[in-house]
């Protein structure tokens, strides 16, 4: 589906706090904007009245001692004050040297329509009069704003699946590094974990628990290690795996799908599994991938 979208790579964020605006037409997508950016890490606030954001922006910065960096704050639309207020925070944001940004969301007046339509909503703006009043009401308060705007998406054709991958696009770019990757082991005798996106079963390699020096050892263990890893097939297994694994994440990318889960079975969850975790993280992060690992039996031994 081709699209009518507009927009272009940020600029990288400047040292210290980060605010983005994500304003523009009501139905036209703020809300999943909102959700991308939440995705991405950043702190999302929904319908924040203007004149709220610089005690916030000061309370988040005094409190979080400099763990959280980035605010996204959603503004919608309320009346020409409101405007005038969110003119005069911007101004003093700058001021304070807070480096913010907009995000403007656009669609056609036609789309807009069929978008209340099926939810069955009035704009915020209607009053008891038509539809479209209310729109272009909204269209004419929000112009300067659309003028000033960093990035502007229009979303007329676009799903919310679409629109989710054009924000990783703008913010971050349109590549395999935006997923994020978790391998983790487990072992079947436990239960097949329901929420991984790949499942391998490497109960083919010579199971170290049969050694006695290794059976009280784990995967993590270099002796474990390389007596997985050295077995007829380890290898092999590992490089045709991770090349299809990142076959599909360059996949994901265009499905909007960023967060992959690959799970890594044995009988026990303790030794091949995840000796065989670990080495395919280190491959996947080859590719140039961010890849966290665990260990689910492991790690539930020591939770206990």
């Amino acid at each position: 589906m081709t699209s009518q979208s507009e927009h272009h790579m940020l600029p990288e964020p400047s040292e210290g706090f980060d605010v983005m605006l994500i304003t523009g037409m009501s139905g036209a997508g703020r809300s999943q904007a909102a959700h991308s950016l939440e995705d991405m890490g950043w702190y999302v606030v929904d319908n924040l009245p203007p004149k709220l954001l610089v005690p916030l922006v000061d309370m988040m910065t005094a409190s979080s001692q400099g763990s959280v960096h980035r605010l996204a704050a959603v503004i919608d639309v309320r009346s020409r004050d409101y405007f005038t207020d969110l003119s005069a925070v911007l101004s003093h944001l700058d001021d304070l040297g807070v480096h913010t940004r907009i995000m403007f969301l656009d669609a056609t007046d036609a789309e807009l329509i069929r978008r209340f339509e099926k939810v069955r909503r009035p704009h915020p703006l209607q009053q008891g009069s038509r539809l479209i009043d209310g729109i272009v009401e909204e269209r004419e308060l929000l112009t300067h704003l659309k003028e000033r705007a960093d990035i502007e998406i229009d979303t007329t054709n676009l799903s919310i699946h679409q629109l989710s991958t054009q924000l990783y696009d703008a913010m971050v770019g349109s590549n395999p590094n935006t997923v994020s990757v978790h391998v983790f082991s487990f072992g079947f005798k436990y239960g097949i974990p329901i929420d991984a996106d790949f499942v391998a079963d490497v109960r083919f390699l010579p199971n170290p628990y049969w050694v006695p020096e290794l059976r009280e050892m784990t995967g993590r263990d270099r002796l474990v290690a390389d007596y997985v890893l050295s077995s007829d097939g380890a290898q092999e297994f590992l490089d045709v795996y991770a090349e299809a694994i990142n076959i599909a994440i360059h996949g994901f990318v265009q499905e909007d799908k960023h967060f992959v889960t690959v799970a890594i079975g044995c009988t026990g969850g303790q030794h091949r599994s995840v000796a065989m975790s670990e080495a395919l993280a280190k491959r996947l992060r080859a590719f140039g991938l961010t890849v966290s690992v665990s260990a689910r039996e492991l790690d539930a031994q020591h939770q206990d």
